[in-house]
């Protein structure tokens, strides 16, 4: 039997609806895939393009920033304390607070005390993180800060006593009143106190007063002298009508809790020996204070302060700002902190290096 070839073009003729089909299936197939994926990128904010309309409601939710994360890379002076709710404090949102040396890839900022890095010189050896900020945190005098040339070159903020710091931690402030009050000066039945830890007989300090109790009395409480405990410490100095407010060292701006606790909280007038009364005046009233440079010596001290003793009126003209002023000395570390978590909050911060901190801070 004889079997006779179809020609080829009629196999081409069968095969083309077979290869249609599957072209149509394929473009089909394609617009699909293609469509699923523009629907799901449309879903994800590029930081370069506006979030899609369906959006907004969800993000308008909540207008709070994200929570900043803040590192303590060691507790100050090894002091431990319960983390603040900076938004009592400030009424700002809160941050998140960690000695937890792990979240260092995840913090935005990182806050090193120095006098527990100083002489080990134990900073962060792991790569820093795009964007996470070192923050310098001092309140010791550049007489009482080691090794500060270590710390050129490392950080990206200044936070201490400095009012040019990048974040400012004074000592103590004023807050203005909401209205003027009338201002009682309670009875004081003793003239001068003085609270030292610190004797150093070749200190200035300990010079003046040397010079300054053969014309008066003075008491004198802390190590090797009069016993003030913790309880009694305000109770004690209450009593006193004046108080020593003599810093450790001199340098500009360095006014501490002698002022700001010592005296004002204990309602007794502060006798000031530090930087000079110009820059005593950029924080507090001029009279709200005495500066041993306003006399030649303290024997004319000594004579001002018994003349100031027997004059009422006049002494009590040192108290007149506190009708609408007000003192904040009781200060810790949380508040301390939480200035920081107000500061990354509140204002836009330059990614920068501070070249020269030996230099500045001095």
């Amino acid at each position: 039997m004889d079997f006779k070839k179809e020609p080829q073009t009629s196999s081409c003729k069968k095969l083309l609806p077979f290869l249609f089909f599957q072209l149509m299936l394929s473009m089909l197939l394609f617009a699909y895939i293609r469509n699923n994926r523009q629907t799901d990128s449309s879903l994800a904010v590029s930081p370069t393009r506006e979030p899609p309309q369906q959006l907004e409601t969800s993000t308008l939710i909540d207008k709070r920033p994200p929570e900043i994360t803040i590192l303590l890379w060691t507790w100050p002076f090894g002091q431990s304390f319960n983390f603040p709710k900076c938004s009592s404090l400030f009424k700002i949102e809160d941050c998140r607070f960690t000695v937890n040396r792990s979240w260092y890839p995840n913090a935005d900022a990182v806050v090193v005390h120095h006098r527990d890095v100083c002489y080990s010189k134990n900073l962060p050896r792991n790569p820093r993180p795009p964007s996470q900020l070192w923050i310098w945190f001092n309140l010791e005098s550049p007489s009482h800060s080691p090794n500060l040339g270590f710390m050129d070159n490392q950080f990206n903020l200044t936070m201490s006593y400095r009012r040019d710091s990048g974040i400012f931690t004074p000592y103590g402030w004023l807050e203005v009143l909401d209205h003027p009050q009338n201002v009682t000066v309670p009875a004081k039945s003793k003239l001068v106190a003085w609270v030292v830890s610190n004797w150093n007989p070749s200190s200035r300090r300990v010079q003046y007063y040397q010079e300054l109790k053969k014309y008066i009395t003075v008491d004198v409480y802390g190590q090797r002298h009069l016993p003030l405990p913790r309880d009694k410490h305000h109770s004690t100095l209450n009593q006193y009508k004046f108080y020593l407010s003599f810093e450790n060292s001199i340098h500009e701006d360095y006014i501490t809790e002698k002022v700001w606790k010592n005296a004002f909280l204990s309602m007794a007038i502060p006798i000031v020996l530090g930087p000079p009364r110009k820059n005593y005046e950029r924080f507090i009233p001029p009279d709200s204070f005495i500066h041993v440079e306003d006399f030649p010596s303290a024997q004319e001290m000594a004579h001002f302060l018994q003349e100031l003793d027997k004059d009422d009126l006049r002494y009590q003209s040192y108290f007149r700002w506190r009708s609408w002023l007000k003192p904040v000395g009781e200060t810790g570390w949380h508040i301390q902190y939480c200035k920081a978590c107000r500061a990354l909050q509140n204002k836009p911060i330059l990614y920068t290096v501070v070249p020269e901190l030996s230099k500045w801070f001095k």
